[in-house]
C-alpha cells in the first residue's frame, strides 16, 4: 500500500482536511469538482493512496479507481447535458501533470467551447510501427 503525501492536495482532499464537492468516496478513489475547471462540470478520479503516475499504480488498484469512470461519464454527460466528454490523464510533468497525484479528468464538451488541444498525428516509417511493437511487447508482462 502506498503512503500518504502530506504535502499532496489531493491526498489531503482525500482525507477530508480540505473540502472537496465529492461525487464519489470508497476505499480505492475519491471524485470531486475541479476547483478550476476547464468546463462546467469538470470532475477529477484519483486515488486514494498516492501515487505519482500511473505506472506507479498496482493493476488492482487502478482497476478499482476505474471501475467508477463509466458512471462518471455518463452522470457528467447527463447532469450538463454537453454533447461529448473528454477523459484525460496527464502522466509525468511533461505530459503537463501539474498535480504530482494520479488523476483522471472529465471535462465536458460542447462544440465551438473553449478547450482545445494540439494532435499532431504523423506516421510510421516503413517497418517502424511494426518494430516498435515489438519492443513495446517485450517490455509487458507475460
Amino acid at each position: 500500500m502506498a503512503e500518504t503525501n502530506t504535502e499532496c492536495i489531493f491526498c489531503r482532499i482525500a482525507a477530508g482536511e480540505i473540502p472537496a464537492e465529492r461525487l464519489v468516496a470508497d476505499e480505492a478513489s475519491l471524485a470531486f469538482m475541479d476547483i478550476g475547471p476547464l468546463a462546467e462540470g469538470h470532475v477529477l478520479l484519483v486515488p486514494r493512496e498516492h501515487y505519482e503516475t500511473l505506472d506507479d499504480m498496482p493493476a488492482e488498484t487502478a482497476g478499482a479507481m476505474l471501475r467508477h469512470l463509466p458512471a462518471l461519464v455518463r452522470a457528467v454527460q447527463t447532469a450538463t447535458g454537453c454533447q461529448g466528454v473528454n477523459v484525460l490523464q496527464n502522466n509525468g510533468r511533461v505530459a503537463h501533470q501539474v498535480v504530482p497525484h494520479v488523476h483522471f479528468h472529465v471535462i465536458p464538451r460542447d462544440e465551438g467551447d473553449a478547450f482545445a488541444f494540439n494532435w499532431p498525428a504523423g506516421s510510421y516509417a516503413e517497418g517502424r510501427m511494426a518494430e516498435l511493437a515489438e519492443q513495446i511487447r517485450s517490455h509487458m508482462p507475460e
